[in-house]
């Protein structure tokens, strides 16, 4: 089913950027949601750079018409079109069947069918189909690299990506790890085949997701019940080497994390705030083997005052983010394909400062848009002043990078490309900074070989 979206319409004074469609604080909740949204400063022949954003939502949650991904900020400051896309989450999108050869992902399908969309139709919209962005966080940047690999026609989808916390650490299960959670998920809800599972309310199929969380999750680990497949038919690899060769390798990258990202799901949690120096050793086994010991130690040492469960979410965020998206950054380099890399370091004081800087703190900064954050409690408590100034830094990068493939504006410090000498990577702060291969010591502790 092709997206829909909503006829255009200009504002009054011809300024500005235009929404398709109405406004909603809550948007509805079905399983008919295949749709999209668009704003535009003007529905013209002017052939405006295009920005595409895919929501997060760790593959169960979130939507692309949430006023917090509301585009009106993107067009207005940079003259882009915007478009943001719903596609499908939860058992609806990520559950796979295998049925006669056929491939799953079917979020990855939804999503597809957008971006064709957007090319068949963006310039009605005053955009240029031909200089496409596509950018998305969390679950939304695994999803812009999986879409990288795609060449319908001999032709790119999209020029640019942006990538924003992509679990890069997730392992994509293969066909028949696919179809054991697929057996796991028919148990939980009594049917005994796909037929049975057909009839079964769309609500009573989300409502099963809870239990899925219990059923799949294992200590230390991000849960995450639902997952892609490597189906071998929309999807035929990791999705980070969709960007390394093929359609992917001549994309140009931006691609960042947030120090702490596994603060924002393990810092308020009172079972992982009394987890052991044994247990999170144990844990560490699974990424250290026999150096896991050494590896606590580092982990404490680099935190002052470091109770477990500190050291816990350092390792849960080099594992699942930053060493992956550094990987990355690492190899695009290698092959002279051009990177950006960021680290976003400012910290919330929410919550006494336990969040510090955790997934999701980079998102009313890139879109600049903090009064649509006022529900936000993990805002709570940041200086207006840095705020604004950062978002400020933070947001003309991102429009300088969609127009230009290149984040670097006036007057921020000059932001290199990431290469195998400098390893440069932006530090986004109170102050931001040029650094230097930033993740080096952790890089080396996990790839003991690597220089």
């Amino acid at each position: 089913m092709p997206p829909r979206t909503a006829r255009a319409h200009r504002s009054p004074t011809g300024r500005g950027a235009t929404r398709c469609s109405a406004p909603t604080a809550r948007p509805p909740f079905d399983e008919d949601c295949l749709t999209l949204n668009v704003w535009t400063p003007g529905a013209d022949a002017a052939k405006r750079p295009v920005l595409v954003w895919i929501h997060g939502g760790g593959f169960i949650s979130g939507s692309g018409s949430l006023p917090v991904y509301s585009g009106d900020t993107f067009a207005r400051d940079g003259d882009l079109v915007v478009v943001t896309v719903n596609y499908r989450l939860g058992p609806l999108g990520y559950l796979y069947f295998g049925e006669d050869g056929a491939g799953g992902n079917f979020w990855l399908t939804d999503q597809l069918a957008a971006l064709n969309w957007v090319r068949d139709n963006i310039a009605a919209f005053g955009g240029d189909p031909d200089n496409i962005t596509v950018a998305g966080q969390s679950g939304g940047a695994l999803s812009v690299a999986a879409l990288a690999g795609t060449r319908p026609k001999g032709r790119p989808l999209f020029r640019r990506a942006i990538l924003q916390s992509p679990p890069l650490g997730l392992k994509i299960p293969t066909r028949a790890e696919s179809l054991q959670r697929t057996a796991l998920y028919l148990d939980i809800l009594g049917v005994k085949n796909v037929a049975e599972l057909r009839a079964v309310p769309w609500p009573r199929l989300i409502a099963a997701t809870f239990d899925m969380f219990g059923r799949t999750g294992r200590w230390g680990y991000w849960s995450t019940p639902f997952l892609p497949v490597i189906d071998g038919a929309t999807l035929d690899r990791d999705p980070a080497d969709l960007l390394l060769s093929g359609a992917g390798a001549d994309i140009d990258v931006l691609i960042g994390w947030t120090r702490e990202e596994a603060n924002f799901a393990f810092a308020l949690s009172e079972p992982y705030v009394a987890a052991t120096k044994d247990q999170v050793i144990a844990r560490a086994r699974d990424t250290f083997g026999n150096r896991a010991a050494q590896a606590y130690t580092a982990y404490e040492e680099a935190r002052p005052g470091a109770r477990p469960v500190d050291v816990l979410m350092d390792l849960i965020s080099d594992d699942l983010f930053r060493m992956p998206a550094v990987a990355l950054a690492e190899r695009r380099a290698a092959r002279g394909r051009p990177v950006w890399a960021y680290q976003f370091n400012l910290p919330t004081p929410a919550h006494d400062g336990q969040l510090a800087a955790a997934h999701c703190l980079e998102l009313p900064f890139v879109f600049d848009n903090f009064d649509k954050w006022s529900h936000a409690p993990f805002l709570t408590g940041l200086n207006p002043r840095i705020r604004e100034g950062l978002a400020a830094t933070v947001h003309a990068s991102w429009i300088s990078f969609i127009r230009t493939g290149d984040p670097n504006h006036h007057p921020m410090p000059r932001w290199d490309r990431y290469d195998r000498d400098s390893r440069t990577t932006m530090a986004l702060d109170s102050v931001t900074t040029a650094v230097d291969d930033i993740a080096g010591y952790w890089r080396r502790l996990h790839h003991p070989a690597t220089p």
